[in-house]
């Protein structure tokens, strides 16, 4: 029986600073490295049953996005490509430690899929193959709407207003309406992961709704779409059709809180295509 993976924390840098990441596992002959990037405004802490699960035959790190989780914040929302940047810097500095070498695999989630995307784009040199599981790519009527809430959201203010309207919604969407196979105690760790940075919750949000969804045809290494049944579904569908080299894998069972649920699912579908290639 194979022993759980730990997680082991750390941080390397980048141009903003100190860039916190969670790690396991180790590298393996036959085996790339992959790395994880998260959706907004969690941190890598909601791909640590994920992590455990890919971890057992190869490494993987899992970065915390510059100004989420623990890691130091750029001057100002520096968009996709500016948060690519960032990653970049900690990829080769991460080499130059001594703890990557050579190419790597990249897997994200929500915005962690455009991130993923610009990462790929900036860094053939180094990223080999791509998973991604909901790529937003809404009507340019919804995206323009989204942008526009997001660079004119409110700052934080002395009443607590903004903040505490923020942390209702966020109760709602990852507590009250949470699988309900998930249990409570971890749906409130979740919250309070994504709660700690509502002051600047709309950072990566202005990124995403202002990405152009045409830079998906500039990805020229092969990905897998691992979708479930969630609201972007489809428009994650037209998406990867957009993509030069891109299969879709439906996992039509599965919709909210999957690294929760079903983490080893989400890892055999990545293996099953990152190992063939």
């Amino acid at each position: 029986m194979t022993d759980t993976p730990s997680i082991r924390r750390a941080y390397t840098t980048c141009r903003h600073g100190q860039m916190h990441y969670r790690t396991a596992g180790a590298a393996q002959a036959g085996r790339t490295p992959i790395v994880l990037l998260h959706q907004n405004p969690s941190s890598s802490y909601e791909y640590e049953a994920l992590i455990r699960e890919l971890a057992t035959d190869r490494l993987v790190i899992s970065f915390d996005t510059p100004g989420y989780g623990m890691s130091d914040a750029p001057p100002a929302p520096p968009g996709m490509a500016g948060y690519a940047a960032a990653f970049s810097d900690g990829l080769d500095a991460l080499e130059a430690e001594g703890v990557l070498t050579g190419k790597v695999d990249l897997y994200g989630f929500h915005t962690g899929t455009l991130l993923s995307c610009e990462l790929a784009i900036a860094r053939p040199d180094k990223v080999r193959a791509l998973g991604l599981t909901g790529i937003p790519m809404f009507d340019p009527a919804t995206l323009a709407a989204k942008l526009e809430e997001a660079r004119n959201f409110p700052e934080p203010d002395e009443s607590g207003e903004v903040i505490l309207g923020l942390l209702g919604r966020l109760w709602g969407y990852i507590v009250t309406n949470r699988d309900p196979a998930q249990p409570l105690d971890k749906a409130v760790w979740n919250f309070a992961d994504k709660s700690r940075v509502l002051h600047r919750f709309a950072w990566a949000y202005s990124g995403v709704w202002s990405w152009d969804f045409s830079r998906l045809g500039l990805v020229t290494q092969p990905a897998v779409l691992v979708q479930t049944a969630e609201d972007l579904l489809e428009v994650s569908l037209q998406a990867a059709a957009r993509m030069p080299d891109c299969r879709a894998v439906q996992l039509l069972d599965l919709d909210k809180d999957i690294f929760d649920l079903a983490p080893e699912r989400i890892a055999h579908e990545l293996r099953d295509f990152l190992d063939r290639l």
